[in-house]
């Protein structure tokens, strides 16, 4: 399939964004009289598809057209890694600009359990203040404060207080998480519309923007156009009493949550990153500034339709889409960028899909695996029983286990032993780690495809938030029942979920593509050399990448 050329006019609204026609590939590739990029760049632009797997990736390149066909002709690495196990959202976005593990980040999952907090449910959001008497897990007071390890932004406010640090997300634990402490503005999806931390008034950009959502929502929208190239994909797939797989998108009017969890949320995310490029200003002087962009659609999709239906399909050509109007954006207003984009995690599809093609043992974890299966299964074994509530929080997606307050340690110890046993006979597990054997592994320093597993937990392991067992399962194996909105997930320490694309992209660059695995906690340090920024020893577990395809070495420069 071809396209025609032609040039969308910027800044772009909500419905040019997923009606503009794309400009051929050939538009963005360097040319002879292009000048290799120079000094450093006015802003650093770091963006994140939630959910983007590395097979997702490559899957679907050879159609991109638009924002990704630009990225594809600078440094590529297609297997990038999450090196660590607890592939979730947050963990993810805290490594990207953090250069660290979630071991060091803190960002051990979504949410952890605190069995002593004062709050019923004893969960605690990776994105919040649970100080502040107005938080709870479901309504959070959103805040940095869990994030122990500063990110690109901070060190360069830190370096020079001029640089601007702003982040938009559908998500705020994306926001926060690439923005760090010191964002100078912050944006994410709550209610019907942007919203930002607590204290802070919502900034001209973002009421425009919100007004602008709530007239499309109002309006309701037709089906999304589905790409010829999509036909191979664009079938029905039972699941329960529910099909999936042909799904296009309508927009029922007055149907934010509709609007919210499909590709026009990227469009949005898109135009609110460009109305922020002229209202702070971005990129304008001679002080690197850097713009988060997270885009969230991707998974909200993939939970509810999985991978490999037409629902997905259609979502990489938008988000194509969304990423080409916010290049296209710098471009009109003659930004010079260092773009990176890659994701926070990957994705596995949904089980009943897989076992249709070939791969019989995918399934949903059974329901002696919850956290009330085994405290029930751990009591009677032991005769040990929690003060009030349940004796075991957390299991799942992620494996954390953590037990209930008020045990003695002798008591600690048999509901340990226990559910150990009870975990080891499982035939859905793979491996069970106590938090004693995690203490103790060092993180190796090899390419993150060759990590072993204890490796690969003990990446997200943190002494303070972690749980006192960890269980990891057997592959292709999704936590929960299948019902409408969510037939997969992540957060295994699999491959799927960990691998992931990086791609540089300046103009200028000459065009490369690396096969070898690298890993995440590589951008940050990656992006400091190329913006002069020089820190301590140590301030990584990531190494620099060399970008540059010639005999120049980008690290050192």
């Amino acid at each position: 399939m071809s396209f025609a050329p032609r040039r969308c006019l910027v800044p772009f609204g909500l419905a040019a964004a997923l009606t503009c026609a794309a400009p051929a590939l050939a538009e963005h590739a360097p040319s002879a009289e292009t000048a290799a990029p120079q000094g450093k760049p006015q802003l650093v632009v770091a963006i994140a598809v939630d959910q983007f797997s590395a097979d997702l990736f490559a899957q679907y390149r050879e159609h991109y057209s638009r924002g990704l066909a630009r990225l594809l002709t600078g440094a590529v690495f297609p297997s990038g890694f999450q090196s660590h196990a607890a592939t979730e959202t947050c963990p993810g976005h805290s490594t990207l600009l953090t250069g660290v593990h979630p071991s060091r980040s803190g960002i051990i999952g979504n949410n952890w359990f605190v069995p002593a907090i004062g709050r019923e449910d004893k969960k605690v959001y990776c994105a919040e203040d649970e100080s502040n008497p107005k938080s709870t897990s479901d309504e959070p007071v959103v805040s940095p404060g869990h994030l122990k390890a500063p990110t690109l932004g901070d060190l360069m406010k830190q370096a020079d207080p001029a640089a601007l640090n702003v982040a938009v997300s559908a998500k705020d634990r994306a926001a926060v998480m690439m923005s760090g402490h010191t964002a100078d503005a912050v944006y994410w999806i709550r209610g019907k519309g942007f919203a930002t931390y607590a204290g802070r008034k919502l900034s001209p950009a973002a009421k425009a923007e919100n007004a602008a959502m709530a007239a499309t929502v109002a309006r309701g929208a037709g089906e999304l156009p589905v790409p010829d190239w999509c036909g191979p994909v664009d079938h029905a797939t039972k699941v329960g009493n529910f099909t999936i797989g042909t799904y296009r998108f309508p927009l029922r009017p007055g149907d934010f949550s509709g609007f919210s969890r499909s590709p026009r949320m990227d469009a949005a995310t898109a135009d609110m990153a460009v109305r922020l490029l002229d209202e702070l200003p971005l990129g304008k002087d001679d002080v690197t500034d850097v713009l988060s962009v997270s885009f969230s659609a991707t998974d909200y999709i993939g939970h509810a339709f999985g991978h490999e239906g037409v629902e997905m399909c259609i979502q990489m050509d938008q988000v194509d889409r969304a990423i080409g109007t916010l290049l296209d954006a710098l471009d009109a207003r003659g930004i010079d960028y260092l773009a990176v984009l890659t994701a926070d995690h990957g994705g596995l599809d949904t089980p009943e899909r897989l076992r249709e093609q070939g791969v019989p043992y995918a399934g949903r974890i059974d329901a002696s695996l919850t956290s009330a299966g085994l405290s029930q299964a751990v009591s009677r074994d032991t005769g040990i029983t929690a003060r009030s509530g349940p004796l075991l929080y957390g299991a799942g997606a992620s494996g954390d286990i953590w037990i209930a307050d008020g045990l003695t340690d002798e008591q600690k110890r048999k509901v340990i032993a226990a559910l150990v046993a009870r975990l080891e006979a499982s035939p859905q597990i793979e491996a069970v780690y106590t938090a004693d054997e995690l203490a103790g592994v060092k993180l190796p320093n090899g390419d993150p495809q060759d990590w072993t597993m204890i490796e690969r937990v003990a990446a997200s392991y943190d002494p303070e938030r972690s749980g006192e067992v960890l269980m990891m399962t057997k592959r292709a194996l999704v936590p929960g029942p299948a019902r409408p909105g969510y037939t997969a997930t992540h957060g295994s320490p699999w491959d799927y979920d960990r691998r992931v694309p990086i791609l540089f992209w300046r103009k200028g660059m000459t065009p490369m593509e690396q096969p070898q695995p690298v890993a995440t906690v590589d951008i940050a340090p990656t992006l400091a050399a190329r913006i002069g920024l020089t820190e301590p020893a140590g301030t990584w577990d990531g190494r620099c990448l060399d970008i540059d395809a010639g005999e120049a070495d980008s690290c050192s420069r």
